[in-house]
C-alpha cells in the first residue's frame, strides 16, 4: 500500500486546494470524495428522485460512473446541498466505501479529502490533516467561487448553507464529520493559499519522516 494522506474538514475550508497541491508535489493520485456525494445527489435529482429517500439514494450511488465527477453540475451550490443530504444515508456511504478504500492502495501514494477519511476510510493513514476555518471565512470563499462560476447568490444565503451543512455533516449517525484523534489541526482562516499549503506540506513531511517515507 502506498503512503496515504488523509485530508478532512468542513466545506470551503481550503482542504481541496491543499489536497490537490500535496498530490501534485508528491506525484500521488488524488480523490475528492465530496465529488462522489455531489455526483450521487446530481444523479438523483436528474431522475426526479427524492434526496431524502434512502433507497433511491443508495441505488444512485451503486450505479455511479466516475466520469460523472467531471460534469459541471457537480460544482454548483445545489450539488453541494444535495451531497450533504444524500451523505446522511448509511446505504450511500456503504456503496461508496469500497471505491474509496481501494483508492488508498494506489502506489506510490494517494491524497484523499473528505469528511471521514481519517476516521473511517483510512484510519491507519500515516498523515492526517483536519483543515478548517471560521464559517464566515468559508462562506466568503464559497460565495466568491460561486460568483466566479456565474451563480447569482447572496453571501447571507451561502453562510446559511455553510451552517446547515456543518450541522448535518457533524450530526449524522453514519460516519459523522469529526477530527481524528491523531490528525493535525490546520486552521486556514487567516492564511493565504500559499501559507496553508506550506503548513500542510510541513505536517506531511513530519509524517513522512516518522514513517521512513522520505523523498526519493
Amino acid at each position: 500500500m502506498g503512503f496515504v494522506i488523509a485530508v478532512d474538514g468542513p466545506a470551503a475550508s481550503g482542504k481541496g486546494t491543499v489536497a490537490s497541491r500535496l498530490a501534485a508535489l508528491y506525484g500521488y493520485a488524488m480523490l475528492d470524495t465530496g465529488l462522489l456525494y455531489r455526483a450521487v445527489g446530481v444523479r438523483l435529482l436528474g431522475t426526479g428522485g427524492d434526496l431524502d429517500d434512502a433507497a433511491a439514494a443508495e441505488a444512485a450511488a451503486k450505479g455511479l460512473d466516475l466520469a460523472e465527477l467531471e460534469r459541471a453540475e457537480v460544482r454548483t451550490r445545489a450539488a453541494g446541498e444535495a451531497a450533504s443530504r444524500v451523505a446522511v444515508h448509511t446505504g450511500v456511504r456503504a456503496a461508496l466505501f469500497d471505491l474509496q478504500r481501494q483508492f488508498t492502495t494506489r502506489e506510490p501514494g494517494s491524497v484523499i479529502d473528505g469528511r471521514d477519511i481519517g476516521t473511517v476510510i483510512a484510519p491507519d493513514a500515516p498523515a492526517k490533516l483536519y483543515v478548517t476555518a471560521t464559517p464566515e471565512i468559508r462562506a466568503e470563499r464559497r460565495w466568491k467561487q460561486l460568483s466566479g462560476q456565474g451563480e447569482a447568490v447572496a453571501y447571507a444565503d451561502v453562510l446559511a448553507d455553510i451552517h446547515r451543512r456543518d450541522a448535518r455533516d457533524s450530526g449524522r449517525d453514519s460516519a459523522p464529520m469529526t477530527q481524528a484523534s491523531d490528525a493535525v489541526l490546520l486552521d486556514t482562516s487567516e492564511m493565504t493559499i500559499e501559507q496553508a499549503f506550506d503548513a500542510a506540506r510541513r505536517i506531511v513531511e513530519t509524517a513522512r519522516a516518522r514513517s521512513g517515507n522520505l523523498p526519493g
